[in-house]
């Protein structure tokens, strides 16, 4: 048995910064913005949660400031989704770049997101106390971690299943350090560990957390070897094992070897307690790792064999018209995570080779997702582009880690100018880059086979409820006959909205609540159903006043 997943359209939505960033499946809600577009320098850690029984938190660095290399005002932004209220909470309609709350009361930045499985929210950042180091807040009122841990910076978190808050931070001369605070010791960390050998050499590495036992896990890549290693505890984190290496697949063949790029190595713990590695790999020729082509892959131990393939990524490197620039391959930064189903779900930045910004002469990227086929990551569906080739450049996704509804979300930058104006060794000017969490809207169920993601039947109607007119759309993964038709409550057909030959792709129409004579209908509840290919699928329509 296997998952059969569709993905439909949406209108394309950008709701506070309307521009030219366009959208080819779902929709986006903007929940803030950022002048610092150097969110991170390796890879995504998770900026986007989802605990169970409560609302999405998510996070990003946010800065106003459009001169300069301070960045005085820089913080963690944080926004959060009230299920009840079905909106996001710190939303400023007249300008997208004061929407959502700084975190932290002083200067802070390069930190992520967890919870715990009550739903209380963490997020870590550094800060300068003295010196730059770790700091942690919990619960968005006020309640702060203590700053006694010795100098280091970029601290990536996650909270286990017990509570204890883990985070592993890198010194200036990017040795890591793993510390964790007691579930019966906040605000106070334990008692640091170094040594953690090798170094990786600059700030790419991440760490996970399981939300149904103790195991923590270390991933960290060797900037100077593109190796990778891994470590693991099975108590929360009070011992520890051996750091092991993660020898990668045979990506390339042949005299080319393999090598993890510093964007790479996102690791996940699934509700089933399997760990997980999403990576993007270059091929090396020479001791030389090349821009392009680029591979994203995952890895379960748990599977035969542990890796498997996602995406190539490439083009002729002579029909480059610009560069990727600083820190990234062609395809990078992938993140994963997964369906009340089990299913996987992996999202990247892919940069195109046709779409240049004229200013800074480096490419745009555009974010692309794939999902397994229900198999714990062991073969994957085709990716699919959800942006599209706009004059914005999409950056630095991060999947939700677990969705229970029939939407996945990834939250990413939206940089108004391809290049950096942040991170030391500007490539462009200071831009207004919204923060968009976007909405791939997915039918999760059971079917035999293989479903791709463009296959037929996908359906989404919004808003729904609705007054007025709702917007149906479907997609159509191949070309023939469909008819979409609108039924009652007891079955009765009571207009036709499309039918006969179509075009393979996205199609929209709409519906005002009439019937096929134009008169109005009653409010209550509708199916709207597409039969096509000898398949049928509805949505439940709920008409209002």
């Amino acid at each position: 048995m296997r998952y059969a997943v569709c993905i439909g359209l949406l209108v394309p939505i950008l709701a506070l910064a309307a521009g030219p960033a366009r959208f080819t499946i779902g929709s986006v809600d903007t929940v803030g913005g950022t002048t610092y577009d150097w969110q991170f320098s390796g890879p995504c850690w998770r900026m986007l949660v989802n605990p169970a029984g409560h609302g999405m938190y998510v996070v990003w660095m946010y800065s106003t400031s459009m001169s300069g290399s301070t960045f005085p005002d820089r913080n963690m932004r944080l926004n959060y989704y009230d299920r009840t209220l079905q909106k996001w909470v710190y939303i400023d309609s007249s300008d997208f770049m004061t929407s959502g709350v700084s975190v932290f009361p002083k200067r802070a930045g390069y930190g992520s997101v967890d919870a715990d499985t009550s739903g209380t929210p963490y997020i870590s950042c550094h800060a300068t106390f003295g010196t730059t180091r770790p700091w942690i807040e919990k619960g968005l009122v006020g309640d702060y971690s203590d700053t006694t841990l010795p100098s280091c910076m970029w601290p990536a978190i996650a909270v286990g299943r017990n509570g204890a808050v883990h985070i592993l931070p890198m010194t200036g001369s990017y040795d890591l350090t793993y510390c964790r605070i007691a579930p019966d010791s906040w605000p106070h960390w334990s008692a640091p560990m170094t040594g953690i050998t090798p170094s990786p050499g600059f700030p790419s590495h991440s760490i996970a957390a399981s939300k149904v036992s103790n195991r923590v896990s270390l991933v960290w890549e060797i900037n100077q070897t593109r190796e990778a290693y891994q470590m693991h505890s099975t108590d929360g984190g009070i011992t520890w094992g051996s750091p092991a290496a993660l020898a990668p697949p045979d990506a390339y063949g042949g005299d080319t070897a393999t090598g993890f790029h510093l964007s790479s190595l996102s690791p996940f713990y699934d509700r089933h307690d399997r760990f997980h590695i999403v990576a993007n790999l270059c091929p090396v020729v020479d001791d030389t790792a090349l821009v392009v082509p680029s591979q994203i892959w995952h890895y379960c131990p748990d599977n035969p064999p542990a890796w498997s393939r996602i995406h190539v990524a490439g083009c002729n490197p002579a029909h480059m018209t610009g560069s990727v620039g600083s820190n990234a391959t062609y395809a990078c930064r992938p993140t994963i995570g997964e369906d009340q189903a089990g299913g996987l779900y992996v999202v990247w930045e892919q940069f195109d080779s046709l779409n240049v910004d004229s200013t800074t002469s480096r490419l745009r990227a555009d974010i692309f997702l794939a999902q397994d086929n229900g198999d714990n990551g062991a073969s994957w569906q085709p990716a699919v582009r959800i942006t599209d080739q706009g004059t914005w450049s999409c950056r630095f996704p991060s999947a939700i880690d677990h969705f229970d509804d029939d939407t996945f979300r990834v939250a990413y930058m939206i940089d108004e100018q391809a290049g950096f104006f942040a991170g030391g060794f500007p490539e462009g000017a200071a831009t207004r880059n919204p923060v968009v969490v976007h909405k791939v809207p997915v039918t999760v169920g059971i079917a035999e086979g293989k479903a791709p993601l463009a296959s037929n039947g996908a359906l989404r109607a919004e808003p729904n409820p609705f007054g007025g007119t709702t917007a149906i759309s479907y997609l159509l993964g191949r070309a023939g006959s469909a008819a979409l038709t609108v039924h009652d409550a007891t079955g009765k057909a009571v207009r036709r909205l499309a039918g006969g030959p179509q075009p393979a792709g996205f199609h929209s129409v709409s519906w005002d609540g009439r019937d096929d004579r134009g008169r109005a209908l009653p409010t209550g509840v509708y199916f709207c159903t597409l039969e096509s290919g000898g398949r049928s699928t509805s949505r439940k329509l709920v008409l209002t006043e």
